[in-house]
């Protein structure tokens, strides 16, 4: 029996009841979700998906996969919820010899979060 490939931002989930409707047009519900998406969409190379969910005013003319991410921890998650306009994410993701932690910061835009900037340290 084949089991269902787990989603890279580590719920644990399978992908397909995970990440993946985000992927394929469905809305994120809070920002912890958005980030999570996010980093699945980096590890899997959507670039497209990256560019999409980041606000314009702040977003790079293109995005491209740099790392090759191979995990993530949310540490602090503030507000971002499906009642909230703003929301903060606190994460760490690591790739060989790679370690990024950043405070992310997002909003809601037409109704959608959307990620605007972020503190980062990478190590």
């Amino acid at each position: 029996m084949s089991h269902p490939r787990a989603c890279p931002c580590g719920t644990g989930l399978p992908y397909a009841a995970c990440c993946e409707p985000f992927h394929d047009g469905a809305p994120a519900p809070t920002a912890e979700a958005l980030m999570r998406s996010r980093y699945s969409a980096y590890v899997r190379g959507l670039d497209d998906y990256v560019f999409r969910t980041w606000h314009p005013r702040t977003r790079p003319a293109s995005v491209a996969s740099a790392a090759t991410w191979t995990g993530l921890v949310i540490v602090q998650t503030v507000a971002g919820g499906p009642d909230d306009e703003r929301g903060t994410v606190e994460f760490v993701a690591t790739a060989p010899g790679q370690r990024l932690h950043e405070l992310s910061r997002f909003e809601r835009r037409a109704g959608r979060w959307v990620y605007v900037d972020g503190d980062v340290s990478a190590t």
